[in-house]
């Protein structure tokens, strides 16, 4: 029973990919009750499938999957499985997700959906035709800090919005001996630096200021070969690098944004040296301006005012007072972490999925980062502005949605 009184109800899980996102997705589920009692919703982790032996056995033996697959068409057929989470690798997400929705099963799937616009649209389309809900794993849009930054946009207090600056930088391949891997392949990964960190920050962007309507991007690629993976047909040779690892792009929003009007820069690296994950914001208004950045995730920045003996920023700790905060730490000063994060995920895509409201990112979402992306390609090779047209269905933050 819930703590309404209710019997709770259960939903049949299926995961297709156990590597470290797959691990996670399963542990939010888990955790969920704990988190949530008031939702009545529990779940099983019904089927698991992975193309390696030892990751089927991970997901029975440590996760408790009831039964494990090779094939990912074992999941979607399972009719004791109602949802699915798809954290295969990036160039695998498209086929699966459409699967999934073919098969009517809700699906939370990591970014990026596709490899191109195109590719990601194809799955909007299938999830559109099948009517089935869905959510993006665009996890820091979850975080407390971020959250109250998109309310005090939406309730006035840093005014009118005339500027903001984002960034995501990482160093996890900034080591030039790494191996090649997929990441680094235009047709199993697209684009570089651009689906595989900007995605992130286009969203987030999406979500705190509303769509961006059009930009101008350039893009460039520093560490131009790596050494083959052993045990591959590339193996003791040099293998050149076909996707970028720097990309910077100006931006203007759309006039339904809630910052119309108001320019930008978004700019990412996977190679800097120095930064682990340095990913974050700051947005400025008439009336002040916030920052916050992913390595100090419990904290936000802010400035209100011109006048006084303390103009500029004051430090703030994430409290109770901010949202979802006080579902995992009881008070300021005892962080949350990524994990929690994807908590708030599960949650979100379960309420959705069992009948309940949509509140968080969903399939439109990661077409419109996909339609920024893919705008920042074109406008890179053509040295033009390219504009990006609003995706119907999107949670972007706009006007009408903060009025």
């Amino acid at each position: 029973m819930t703590a309404s009184g209710e019997t709770p109800r259960t939903v049949g899980v299926g995961l297709i990919s156990v590597g470290w996102m797959g691990r996670l997705h399963s542990r939010a589920y888990s955790v969920l009750p704990f988190f949530y009692p008031e939702l009545g919703i529990r779940t099983r982790l019904v089927a698991a499938a992975d193309t390696a032996p030892a990751g089927r056995e991970y997901a029975a033996n440590v996760l408790g999957f009831e039964r494990t697959f090779a094939d990912y068409r074992d999941v979607l057929a399972d009719p004791e499985v109602e949802v699915v989470s798809i954290c295969a690798p990036n160039f695998l997400h498209a086929e699966i997700a459409v699967a999934a929705a073919e098969a009517g099963k809700p699906f939370w799937v990591e970014k990026p959906v596709g490899r191109s616009a195109i590719e990601t649209a194809a799955v909007r389309d299938a999830a559109e035709k099948a009517g089935v809900p869905t959510t993006i794993g665009f996890n820091y849009r979850h975080v407390p800090a971020v959250e109250h930054a998109r309310q005090l946009i939406n309730e006035g207090t840093i005014g009118t919005i005339t500027n903001v600056r984002g960034r995501f930088f990482g160093g996890f391949s900034s080591n030039p001996e790494d191996p090649f891997t997929w990441r680094f392949e235009r047709e199993q990964s697209g684009s570089g630096v651009l689906n595989d960190l900007m995605g992130h920050l286009a969203d987030l962007i999406h979500y705190l200021l509303g769509p961006i309507g059009s930009v101008t991007a350039v893009t460039g690629t520093y560490l131009t070969d790596r050494p083959g993976l052993k045990g591959t047909p590339h193996e003791g040779t040099r293998v050149p690098v076909q996707n970028e690892d720097y990309a910077t792009m100006l931006i203007r929003f759309d006039d339904s944004a809630v910052a119309a009007g108001a320019l930008g820069s978004l700019e990412a690296s996977r190679i800097a040296v120095g930064p682990k994950s340095e990913y974050g914001f700051e947005i400025f208004g008439t009336e002040g301006s916030l920052r916050w950045e992913f390595e100090r995730l419990n904290e936000i920045e802010i400035a209100i005012g011109r006048t006084g003996s303390h103009v500029g920023y004051t430090r703030v700790f994430a409290d109770r007072s901010f949202p979802e905060y006080d579902r995992f730490q009881p008070s300021s000063g005892t962080g949350m972490g990524y994990d929690d994060l994807k908590v708030i995920e599960a949650k979100k895509f379960l309420v959705s999925a069992t009948g309940g409201p949509a509140e968080g990112s969903n399939i439109a979402d990661a077409l419109a980062s996909a339609q920024v992306l893919s705008a920042a390609e074109e406008s890179a090779a053509s040295s033009q502005w390219v504009t990006t047209p609003v995706v119907p269905g999107n949670t972007s933050n706009t006007k009408e949605k903060s009025a």
